[in-house]
């Protein structure tokens, strides 16, 4: 879709339509939305759904290490990480060797938490119309963007 503009193209690197970063925010922000109906009922929001699938995968990660994984930071992890052990799906505790060091264990609810989220990733895959192909090769892409801006 083209935009006609109203006022003088002085800057072509300022138009909305040149910009690489406003369809990846505006893509991320659809396929996680997508997620909302299937995480609602296991009562995770899409980041503490990406904690669990990491800790699903690793049993036990340190705060710092998951926010790496993530792509996050421990502003953002650390009040979903509370939220997760109110809920009772992991346990926060200290290292013994460095008090600044929190590492994260997956409970066994938590545990049971993953039978549940099985088909998660099945029916959103059903909710995004690309082929696997097509798939494949924006997945490596993404991932090579990552790689390089981090």
């Amino acid at each position: 879709m083209t935009v006609e503009t109203t006022v003088p193209d002085d800057y072509p690197q300022l138009r909305l339509g040149s910009q690489l970063c406003f369809p990846l925010y505006a893509a991320a922000r659809r396929v996680v939305s997508s997620y909302t109906p299937y995480l609602k009922p296991l009562g995770l929001t899409y980041t503490q759904y990406i904690v669990m699938m990491a800790l699903w995968e690793k049993e036990a990660l340190t705060v710092g290490e998951l926010c790496r994984l993530l792509y996050l930071d421990n502003g953002t992890v650390t009040p979903l990480l509370k939220k997760l052990e109110d809920a009772g799906y992991v346990a926060r505790s200290r290292s013994k060797t460095d008090e600044r060091v929190v590492t994260v264990t997956i409970t066994n609810t938590g545990r049971s938490l993953r039978e549940q989220a099985k088909d998660v990733p099945f029916a959103v895959g059903k909710c995004i119309s690309m082929q696997p192909d097509e798939a494949q090769t924006l997945y490596r892409l993404l991932h090579k963007l990552m790689d390089m801006t981090n």
